[in-house]
């Protein structure tokens, strides 16, 4: 399908913005898919926090051009990209698991402005979500106040357990 001047030139600046407002931007490959493998993929991205769409290589290397992000001659053949807009590493476990069968392949993506080869989206992928990470940096945090408090607690529990054994001690009886 042939794009008018005015379309791609809407095209390439849709492309520039999805980039500014992305965390990370993964590409993959893909051939022989069907619709239901199209849908399944969208709404893993969705529920990533992503977005997800089919770009036309010429036009979407010239976004990263002018993004000034370094591409390595991976837009060729047919490219899908994921925009991560809220956890880059949710997304890139989906782009990663997607590779796993024979219809799409990771290229790579980028984050920070630097290039990532399908390892480092590998590697990505491994990190745990981001309410997980949340989760155990709270725990570190907590963690010296807690054995604070129970530093401070153990003596008077030691004082109550000696009085409550006392309590319970049978009376001795009178000498007679």
């Amino acid at each position: 399908m042939a794009f008018t001047k005015e379309q791609k030139t809407k095209m390439v600046a849709d492309y520039e913005q999805m980039l500014r407002e992305s965390q990370a931007v993964f590409m993959m490959s893909y051939n022989h898919m069907t619709m239901k493998e199209i849908d399944s993929l969208r709404v893993k991205v969705r529920e990533a926090g992503g977005k997800a769409h089919v770009v036309k290589n010429t036009l979407f290397e010239i976004a990263l051009k002018n993004a000034n992000l370094p591409h390595e001659g991976e837009l060729t053949q047919t490219t899908l990209v994921g925009f991560a807009v809220e956890d880059a590493p949710a997304l890139a476990k989906v782009f990663a698991d997607a590779s796993k069968s024979d219809v799409f392949q990771l290229k790579g993506g980028f984050m920070d402005n630097a290039y990532l080869d399908a390892a480092h989206i590998k590697a990505l992928a491994d990190l745990p979500p981001l309410p997980v990470v949340q989760a155990q940096l709270l725990g570190v945090l907590q963690a010296p106040a807690s054995q604070l408090v129970r530093t401070l607690v153990e003596p008077a529990r030691m004082v109550a357990a000696v009085v409550k054994a006392y309590s319970e001690q049978e009376p001795i009886p009178a000498p007679l």
